[in-house]
């Protein structure tokens, strides 16, 4: 099987500072921070951004999203920045998504920042990061029920998200990939839905019994509902801090 590409740091930090200059970071997310790229894999860097203040102080709001891609060396970049309050706002709900992008160990610009906000943002792994897990396994598992045929890559971001959110609310840990999550859980089946989904993209699953996984997504649901019950992270993050946090942002401290 030939390997996935490796990811090249230093052309994505030159094609995200051209795409939008006033990035305050940028972090890899998407199958490469789950542990299970393919050889065909698109790259997904995820950030945010800061508006000029007079922009946000005008009558009409400036666009608080941007979603530039390109190809860089040959490979699809698809890019989500959000302006910073915007960003900052998801993280005080205690986003599961935002916390894995803060947290990202691929980190491609934006070191300084993420090191200012790194610290705050651990605070706001809390007991509600459930409701942004639960949703999300709901959908992918919707989407795995009504797709033919049905694909790797489908089924293991349902794995994925499981896995995430019961680690999380058991040890406090926002750990998104997958290889070293199965080392706890321990499901024989994971390698090789990897060495299905790294071979190709969205290629078909060989020799799926659906209903087996049903079962397993099953009791994963069940297990991430005794999780959350059973937790003793804080029910919420300290909003004030992060308020001030966005002041300092803002005006550039």
């Amino acid at each position: 099987m030939t390997p996935p590409p490796a990811l090249d740091f230093a052309a994505l930090r030159s094609w995200g500072a051209a795409a939008v200059p006033s990035a305050l970071f940028w972090t890899v997310s998407g199958a490469h921070l789950y542990g299970f790229e393919s050889v065909d894999s698109d790259i997904d860097l995820r950030g945010c951004y800061r508006a000029p203040l007079s922009d946000l102080l005008r009558l009409r709001a400036p666009p608080d999203t941007v979603q530039p891609q390109a190809e860089v060396n040959g490979t699809l970049v698809e890019a989500v920045s959000h302006e910073v309050g915007k960003y900052l706002r998801l993280l005080a709900k205690s986003n599961g998504y935002v916390l894995e992008q803060i947290l990202s160990p691929l980190v491609v610009a934006g070191e300084d920042f993420l090191g200012a906000l790194r610290p705050l943002a651990t605070r706001f792994v809390t007991r509600t990061c459930y409701h942004h897990y639960r949703g999300f396994l709901r959908t992918q598992r919707k989407l795995f029920d009504k797709e033919e045929p049905k694909k790797a890559k489908t089924l293991l971001y349902a794995y994925r998200v499981a896995f995430t959110g019961i680690h999380l609310l058991r040890t406090g840990e926002v750990q998104p990939h997958l290889p070293t999550l199965n080392a706890t859980f321990g499901k024989g089946y994971v390698p090789e839905l990897i060495a299905q989904k790294r071979a190709a993209e969205v290629g078909p699953l060989a020799g799926i019994d659906a209903a087996f996984h049903a079962a397993e997504l099953d009791a994963l649901e069940a297990e991430l509902d005794a999780a959350f019950e059973a937790s003793t992270l804080p029910d919420a993050g300290p909003f004030d801090e992060l308020n001030e946090f966005l002041v300092a942002a803002r005006l550039g401290d």
